[in-house]
């Protein structure tokens, strides 16, 4: 389950994919919640996208704990580059920061409309409107921050894996037993 030197173990795999997967859908149902073309279309689409919110903060958070109490990382996949070594911890942690940061201010555009009651009930009229609360330009720029280091991590990942083939994207791929 944990992590050895080399390889990361089944609960840190399990936890980045899953969110991964979930960072994915809500990127996706932000944007088309935004581009939706009727009052219905938008609650079903935020209806899902809220929950899916809640649920990356949850992760996120028991990823952090995960690596602060129960596991260590592995080394880097290759010794020697000190910078790439600490571009890498500075995008995860800043991964990390963001995450936090655009849940957080999800919750602050549902507690301050009261969308949460509307979301849930459709008989209780329309949506508000997020535009009108201080947290609604952080969740964007955030999202937007966040978007631009995943990017960056993705083909940070598929740079290691192709070009400097240094197992780096096999170590958060698949659990080797062999350690």
């Amino acid at each position: 389950m944990k992590s050895t030197p080399n390889q990361y173990g089944t609960v840190a795999v399990t936890l980045h994919w899953l969110s991964a997967a979930v960072i994915v859908a809500l990127l996706t149902s932000g944007f088309l919640s935004g581009y939706a073309s009727s009052e219905v279309a938008r609650k079903t689409i935020l209806a899902a996208h809220v929950p899916m919110g809640l649920g990356i903060l949850v992760l996120t958070v028991l990823r952090i704990g995960w690596w602060l109490v129960a596991d260590r990382k592995p080394a880097p996949a290759q010794e020697g580059n000190a910078l790439q070594n600490r571009l890498a911890r500075i995008v995860h942690t800043l991964t990390y920061v963001l995450i936090l940061f655009v849940c957080i201010s999800g919750i602050g555009m549902m507690a301050l409309t009261g969308a949460a009651d509307v979301l849930f009930d459709v008989t209780a009229g329309p949506l508000p409107d997020f535009t009108e609360v201080g947290p609604r330009a952080g969740h964007g720029l955030g999202v937007r921050l966040l978007m631009g280091l995943l990017a960056l991590h993705v083909v940070a990942a598929l740079y290691h894996h192709f070009l400097r083939k240094d197992q780096s994207l096999s170590r958060m791929w698949y659990v080797d037993d062999k350690g």
